[in-house]
């Protein structure tokens, strides 16, 4: 299960939002742009209401209408407003678009880190949780960088236009509104340190909603058999009861500290100023002008103040959700590292295991000093029960996980000294359960590999056995494969993937129960490919069915990650140990099984 993440503090917000704004230097030149048309409109913003004092003041008087001046006046705030669209327009156009770039690159990384990260990391984490992180959380990023960044700036811009406005107009007066600025501080901290703990809270719940939903999806036949859809309903719901929990938490923050708190604070300064004026009107003679232009600078300073505490949400959202992207960027579970360029190259297949230890938690070894060879052209035979340790020398070969007990050779070359398309080139995998991708049966066998011909693939087909239900179908092999091949059969799915297998012509064959879904008929014809396969390839198999590998050169016998017993099919038998054991329970009468037991 994922780690639970904890609330930020101020120190990892400010990390947090230094490693987004690295994402912004690639694209300089259009954000300040941006912010250079941001600059314009605050300007426009600002000279507004001052082009109207001076309107009240200068000519608004009875019997008195100097046409020019007022001419002029008019048509500077209408030139003023109409141009204001237009570098609105464009600036919101520049962000917005810097922003999905910047998304963009960094749904790559995150995608690009996934296809790195070691199977450890996928063993503790849900596939949901890695799925929210790739969309949810980027998305809520994406949401700052097109909202939160460009309505911070240009509120700040405004800001400093206004108050420089109103010292301009009123020095005293200015600094009694400045008393209200302390006030809208305190408040913002507040909020942002409890905001930030309630979504933190949303984005683990809409984590584990994700892992919920994918994983009632890919067990919806388990589901369905055993009739568990009243219990999967119920984990949903009480999950989504939790997220709805902590979202009304949030909002009953945002009601109170958001919008009502600082209409408060605006009341507060409202009084000061007309106080001031009102007081001021006993002793000297008051400027309308005046009065209504620093109305209007405290209803405009206190609109870009709400805006930037209606956007702290999403602002608070964006750090929340990028420190959940970033802890999976950061994270160190890789797949082993391989160098590169070096001229290492499998020839023969020879694989030597040497003292072999490996655990997956670092505290139980699965694997105990395994020794073995396998010669080019050999079959070794991996047989045991649950558990003994067979699939982990299947990871370990394959480089799914790193060891460092023990070695592994190939050719007399440590495995850990191969460049890794090295490895996966001359090394053919085939599971119990294939997994079949979108698009084309033709795709399926050569998942993109140019270098692999339609004449090679049908080849392959027809090697395996496989050619003989792919033409049938409605496209031959251009036939559409639906999500996880669901309308094939389970042997036809494995046949595809011996294909896959042969299409690439590996010098080592691994093989895991590679013929346990398949059908007795389909299976007696497939032994046969299997054998052709075999030739001058070093085979590692993994079985269950002990009649499957009755041939093989070696069989290794596994308990509990110790190799207990090793020989030929014949010689094991000869024993009398567990392999005898394991035989008799599979083909033995109801007799020998009693003698088994007893």
């Amino acid at each position: 299960m994922e780690e639970k993440m904890t609330a930020l503090n101020s120190k990892e917000q400010r990390t947090v939002l230094k490693r987004l704004l690295a994402y912004t230097k690639p694209h300089i030149k259009p954000i300040l742009l941006a912010f250079a048309l941001l600059l314009l409109t605050t300007i426009g913003d600002v000279l507004g209401p001052i082009l109207i004092k001076i309107f009240i003041d200068d000519y608004l008087t009875v019997g008195h209408f100097p046409y020019e001046p007022l001419l002029m006046l008019g048509i500077a705030y209408m030139g003023i407003q109409v141009l204001n669209v237009f570098v609105t327009y464009f600036q919101l156009y520049k962000f917005q678009e810097v922003a999905l770039k910047i998304i963009q690159q960094l749904r790559v990384d995150v995608f690009s880190k996934v296809q790195s990260l070691g199977l450890r990391y996928f063993d503790r984490t849900p596939a949901g949780s890695i799925v929210s992180r790739v969309t949810n959380d980027t998305e809520a990023i994406k949401d700052m960088f097109v909202f939160v960044i460009a309505t911070f700036i240009q509120s700040g811009f405004l800001l400093v236009g206004i108050l420089t406005a109103m010292f301009i107009l009123n020095v005293k007066l200015a600094l009694f509104c400045l008393i209200v600025l302390p006030i809208i501080f305190m408040i913002m901290v507040i909020y942002r340190r409890l905001s930030s703990k309630f979504y933190l809270d949303m984005r683990e719940r809409l984590s584990q909603l994700n892992a919920k939903l994918s994983e009632s999806l890919q067990g919806m036949s388990i589901i369905q058999v055993f009739r568990q859809e009243k219990r999967l309903r119920k984990e949903f719901g009480d999950i989504n009861e939790k997220h709805y929990n902590a979202g009304m938490r949030n909002i009953k923050a945002d009601g109170l500290l958001l919008r009502p708190a600082i209409d408060l604070v605006y009341v507060l300064a409202l009084i000061i100023v007309l106080s001031y004026f009102g007081i001021s009107s006993f002793e000297n003679p008051i400027e309308i002008g005046v009065l209504y232009a620093f109305i209007n600078y405290l209803d405009r300073f206190f609109e870009p103040v709400n805006q930037i505490m209606q956007r702290l949400s999403m602002y608070q959202q964006a750090i929340v959700a990028a420190s959940r992207v970033f802890r999976l960027l950061d994270d160190k579970e890789m797949a082993p590292e391989q160098p590169n360029g070096n001229d290492n190259k499998v020839d023969e297949g020879k694989i030597e295991v040497r003292n072999l230890s490996f655990s997956y938690d670092g505290q139980r070894d699965v694997l105990k000093n395994i020794e073995f060879t396998a010669l080019p052209g050999q079959t070794v035979a991996l047989v045991g029960h649950t558990g003994s340790g067979k699939s982990s020398i299947i990871n370990l070969l394959m480089r799914f996980y790193e060891f460092n007990r023990g070695e592994i050779l190939i050719d007399g070359v440590s495995i850990k000294d191969y460049p890794m398309n090295v490895l996966r080139d001359r090394m053919g995998l085939v599971l119990q359960d294939p997994f079949l991708f979108y698009g084309s049966v033709k795709d399926n066998i050569r998942l993109h590999n140019e270098g692999i011909t339609d004449e090679e693939i049908e080849e392959a087909a027809k090697f395996v056995q496989a050619d003989s239900f792919i033409s049938k179908l409605e496209d031959g092999y251009d036939h559409q494969v639906v999500e996880r091949g669901a309308t094939f059969s389970s042997g036809q799915r494995q046949l595809i993937a011996f294909a896959r297998t042969i299409a690439t012509n590996p010098k080592i064959l691994i093989l895991d129960e590679a013929t346990a879904n398949i059908d007795t008929e389909t299976e007696e014809a497939i032994q046969t490919a299997l054998a052709k396969m075999r030739e001058g390839r070093t085979t590692i198999a993994i079985a269950h069915r002990l009649s499957t590998i009755q041939d093989a050169n070696l069989i290794l016998v596994l308990h509990q990650g110790e190799i207990v017993e090793r020989g030929t099919h014949q010689e094991l038998l000869a024993l009398k140990g567990l392999y005898h054991k394991m035989y008799l329970l599979q083909n033995g009468s109801v007799e020998r099984l009693e003698d088994v037991v007893s």
